[in-house]
């Protein structure tokens, strides 16, 4: 065999690894209904339940927090994460978790916030009025 067509299929062979690892490693979006039929890690979109409260007691326990969150199909679960709770997490608009379900419990092992915009409407709107006042 030739050493050009041996080196072509170390290639093919190293590309194949790669693609299967990538796939391996990824995972899918999805619903708290969806979490529940399947054990792989799934992400899940939602948003924060205010109404309920949230539990993280750094004294006790500095990895464990608490929360219950909506999903997009409006499905409400209790979420558990095994971490320090996010700062601002309360004013997060949209949640991503990536995790599994364990019974009726979401268990997070990671937590993606979207938080409000700081420039809102209602500041561009007097940020405008000052630029037109000040070139009058």
């Amino acid at each position: 065999m030739k050493k050009s067509a041996i080196f072509g299929l170390v290639v093919i062979a190293i590309a194949i690894a790669v693609i299967i690892s990538v796939y391996s490693n990824s995972s899918t979006y999805g619903s708290f209904s969806d979490a529940q039929k399947t054990t792989s890690e799934l992400h899940i979109v939602g948003h924060l339940n205010t109404t309920k409260k949230l539990y993280y007691d750094a004294t006790k326990d500095a990895n464990y927090f608490s929360f219950y969150m909506k999903d997009n199909k409006g499905e409400e679960r209790k979420v558990v994460f095994t971490g320090t709770k996010p700062e601002d997490f309360e004013r997060s608009e949209q949640l991503v978790l990536t995790g599994t379900m364990i019974g009726q419990e979401f268990h997070a092992s990671k937590i993606l916030m979207k938080c409000p915009s700081k420039y809102t409407q209602d500041k561009l709107e007097i940020t405008e009025a000052k630029a037109t006042q000040a070139s009058i």
